[in-house]
């Protein structure tokens, strides 16, 4: 700490702070309580509370004040926003930190994706902590654009803004003691493990907590969340786009264990950022939901910074850093202004944040090689086909077996009975693998839709009800160097080109919620009903989540992890 003489002095009232808050009913994490408080602050710090003199005084006249909101677990990725513009969705919904995962630019770009992140998210309004993505690929059954090792962790684990190791997601090379993921929790001592056990019980659970995870985000039922809590699992409440758990998981929640939790949205989108809020979103859907809102602010601050060992955030005491929210209704949490270190940087869901000079894009990741002939299925007499059937609001889908429709020996999609096509090229190294399959729960009429995000791997992934309509979202999803398009009649309606890793748009906020909304405008229009489209179609090729799932390598059963027969 720096001036550390100055600000004992002024600590001790013998000197005039540099910004006093005063009249704050102040939402104290650490005690649970609210009381009445002024709260001076000195170069970007909390130096006391009490009565003190300030150079500028700013009297919040009875409002509450809490810590800044702290996100457990994103993927910055999913919002398809840069670091700077996703700082400008979220800081004016209070958010003043987020433990990242970038996984994705790393499946795409290796280290130089993460390098790129740490960059990228410097001298911002809001704390970027980042968690070394421990599977890439996130399996062996996919075909990604980089290989990270144990070595390839050691070598940045050490960076202060490294929190740890990222979802360990081949969850049973963790419980099986594969040498190559207990090397990565090896790697991560010392610092945060995050786990990723969708499903996981009993036995198995227990040798995966053994082996030294310490968290998970993925539980999707209550009786899975409480036996994960029961053996030291710290839980991350999850509310993003499609991933909506916390309405199941807040019956865990009491008293006594309200510590061993903190609020995570994984995945969202831009839109969703802006219009239904990110980590205040939680505060207020738990609060609906019964949980006492003083509850509610520690878990969405001190619980997670103290999971992750976030110096000096999370609360509002003497040293920690002044990253406050100021608001006025406790029942229905809405806020109307952050500050980060002393600086209102939002006020009224505008963000006053400066913006930092670009940082020079990576490099193209587009490089393709296939024929319209991969995309024919011939069929087998009297064979029966396994479908992916979709789950609204959940990335676990179903396995179900359909006869399919076939003509002039070919397996086609039958609209009728909501039977797409699903096609998965690879794109990171020309090797021509393409993966087809079929699913069920999108709901075209017509036409198709296509991605580039298409988790873990992020090869092209495209659901369409005929072959010419497939193709063309496949050519025009290479011409934009990566992105996301709806097609109907050979023609695009409605695209977005993501050029940074085939991820990320270079595009200002505004810009990027527009062109999602008028994808999924064209999604609507083509006849899906789903809330999130196209971040549903990014799970489908997600092969460490159950049950069956599509990648570059063919059709998978996620729950064995291996390869899987069409038929």
């Amino acid at each position: 700490m720096r001036n550390i003489q100055q600000k004992l002095s002024i600590a001790r009232g013998e000197r005039p702070a540099e910004l006093l808050f005063k009249n704050a009913r102040l939402v104290n994490v650490l005690s649970g309580e609210i009381h009445p408080a002024n709260i001076a602050v000195e170069d970007g710090r909390v130096i006391g509370i009490g009565d003190y003199k300030a150079r500028q005084v700013i009297d919040l006249r009875g409002a509450y004040l809490a810590p800044s909101l702290i996100d457990g677990h994103f993927h910055v990725e999913s919002s398809m926003l840069t670091a700077p513009e996703f700082a400008r969705a979220v800081v004016p919904h209070g958010t003043g930190a987020v433990v990242i995962d970038p996984h994705e630019y790393a499946n795409v770009l290796g280290l130089d994706g993460i390098r790129y992140v740490l960059e990228s998210s410097k001298n911002l309004a809001l704390d970027f902590f980042i968690m070394l993505p421990s599977c890439v690929p996130a399996t062996h059954l996919e075909t990604s654009g980089a290989r990270l090792t144990a070595d390839d962790l050691k070598l940045m684990i050490a960076d202060e803004r490294v929190a740890g190791v990222a979802e360990l997601m081949n969850y049973p090379g963790v419980f099986l003691g594969a040498k190559s993921e207990l090397a990565k929790i090896d790697a991560g001592k010392g610092k945060a493990i995050d786990g990723h056990a969708p499903g996981l019980r009993g036995k198995n659970l227990n040798a995966y907590a053994l082996a030294g995870v310490r968290s998970d985000h993925e539980s999707t039922e209550l009786d899975e969340a409480r036996e994960k809590l029961r053996l030291g699992l710290h839980i991350l409440l999850r509310e993003g786009s499609t991933e909506r758990n916390l309405a199941t998981l807040i019956p865990l929640i009491n008293s006594h264990n309200a510590a061993n939790c903190s609020f995570a949205t994984d995945d969202k989108l831009a839109g969703d950022l802006v219009n239904e809020g990110h980590i205040d979103h939680c505060v207020r859907k738990a609060t609906k939901l019964g949980l006492p809102p003083i509850t509610a602010l520690q878990i969405a601050t001190i619980n997670a910074a103290r999971h992750y060992r976030l110096h000096n955030l999370g609360a509002i005491a003497p040293r920690y850093w002044a990253d406050f929210v100021v608001f006025d209704d406790l029942k229905n949490f809405v806020v109307r202004q952050t500050y980060k270190k002393g600086v209102l940087v939002a006020e009224h869901g505008k963000f006053l944040g400066k913006s930092p000079a670009r940082v020079a894009q990576p490099r193209s990741t587009m490089n393709l090689r296939y024929q319209p002939a991969d995309l024919a299925v011939k069929a087998v007499a009297r064979k029966k086909i396994k479908v992916i059937e979709i789950v609204p609001n959940q990335i676990v889908t179903r396995e179900i077996v359909l006869t399919p429709k076939v003509e002039k020996g070919q397996i086609v999609p039958d609209v009728s009975r909501d039977i797409l096509k699903l096609v998965v090229v690879e794109r990171h190294r020309a090797t021509g693998n393409v993966g087809v399959g079929f699913v069920r729960g999108f709901k075209l009429k017509a036409g198709a839709m296509g991605s580039t995000v298409a988790h873990d791997a992020h090869n092209v992934v495209v659901a369409g009800t005929n072959d010419a309509d497939i193709l063309r979202a496949i050519q025009e999803l290479e011409r934009m160097q990566g992105g996301q398009v709806a097609v109907a009649d050979g023609k695009v309606t409605a695209e977005l080109g993501l050029p940074i890793a085939g991820l990320v748009s270079d595009r200002p906020l505004k810009e990027v919620m527009k062109m999602i909304a008028a994808l999924n405008a064209a999604a609507r229009s083509l006849g899906c009903d789903l809330d999130a489209p196209f971040m549903t179609l990014s799970f489908v090729s997600l092969s460490p989540i159950p049950e069956l799932k599509l990648t570059d390598q063919g059709l998978i059963d996620a729950t064995k992890l291996c390869k899987t027969s069409l038929f």
